[in-house]
């Protein structure tokens, strides 16, 4: 039991470095493009801070989304939650919302397209179903 633990906590450490690994890299290419385009650079203790910033900020915002969840007593994290975490940044806010709003008239379309598509697939079996009936009679 206690090697199953021991074991989990293990996987758990390792998922944890491998994110901050992936984080520091991305904070890192992130960095180079805006050093070479303001042409000062940054050192890489500069670019470690910031890069472990940014992997603790995103804990705090996955913390938060799933207390916002709970609280509306659910146990999936909306949309809705991440607009209440972005409320402070409006540019932020303003492209989630846009996002959102895009991706949910790509799903309007593609429903719709869909219930076409079973209108026109109903339509076609309909005929051959009153063929069958008429040439059994």
């Amino acid at each position: 039991m206690e090697d199953e633990e021991g074991a989990d906590e293990q996987r758990q450490f390792s998922y944890q470095q491998r994110l901050k690994a992936a984080v520091h890299y991305t904070v890192g290419c992130l960095c180079q493009e805006v050093a070479s385009d303001k042409e000062i650079p940054l050192s890489k203790q500069t670019i470690a801070a910031i890069a472990e910033v940014t992997f603790r900020q995103c804990e705090n915002f996955a913390k938060d989304l799933e207390m916002f969840a709970r609280h509306a007593k659910r146990s999936t994290i909306n949309t809705e939650d991440v607009k209440l975490l972005a409320r402070r940044s409006n540019s932020l806010l303003r492209y989630i919302t846009e996002k959102n709003e895009e991706i949910a008239q790509f799903n309007l379309e593609r429903k719709a397209k869909k219930k076409k598509k079973l209108e026109d697939e109903n339509d076609s079996v309909q005929p051959a179903e009153a063929e069958v009936m008429e040439s059994e009679n």
